[in-house]
């Protein structure tokens, strides 16, 4: 009888083994698939929904200047780079977006970031539909916008008290010309 009274007590505790590993195994899958999603959408950038924008200024290609103050509710900001190949299947999706944006190329932004010597062609293709910066790595709107990867697309808009955030981390391109921006309030 005590043999089988032991061997109950080890098949218990075997049982309660098995279901404290099975839960962790579970929490640990649930954290994969959040960042697997996360890896599919992005973030590219560290700035997030609802995220103020930092204050800076830089000059467009066209010699326009452009800082935070001037970025109109609903902007589209978009950071390629040439040698990036998810950027070149992004690009044709973004280019359609800026044709169709409403608020035309004012309310359009691409930063090209590199060398001038490889940014040239690439901001000449943005050109006609967006304003467009070419910036090293670690220029003024990479920094602003925190950019960790590329491409990253962020929508801005002003939130209730006026300041500068990130509406949308993600906005939907596919949707030609109509990526919402709502405001946020603080």
């Amino acid at each position: 009888m005590p043999i089988l009274i032991a061997l109950v007590v080890l098949v218990g505790l075997l049982c309660i083994l098995d279901l404290i590993l099975t839960v962790g195994v579970i929490k640990r899958l649930r954290e994969h698939s959040e960042q697997l999603a996360r890896l599919e959408r992005g973030p590219l950038a560290a700035l997030t929904e609802g995220d103020e924008v930092p204050a800076f200024e830089t000059t467009t290609t066209e010699g326009d200047r452009l800082s935070r103050d001037e970025l109109a509710d609903g902007t589209v900001v978009a950071f390629f780079t040439p040698d990036c190949a998810a950027c070149q299947e992004k690009k044709p999706m973004f280019l359609e977006y800026a044709r169709t944006a409403p608020g035309g190329p004012s309310e359009v932004v691409a930063v090209v970031v590199g060398q001038p010597e490889e940014t040239a062609a690439y901001a000449a293709e943005l050109a006609p539909v967006a304003q467009v910066v070419t910036e090293d790595m670690g220029g003024p709107m990479s920094l602003a916008f925190a950019v960790l990867g590329f491409p990253a697309v962020l929508q801005v808009a002003r939130d209730t008290h006026g300041i500068l955030v990130v509406a949308t981390d993600h906005p939907d391109l596919d949707r030609t010309g109509t990526a919402t921006a709502t405001a946020v309030s603080a």
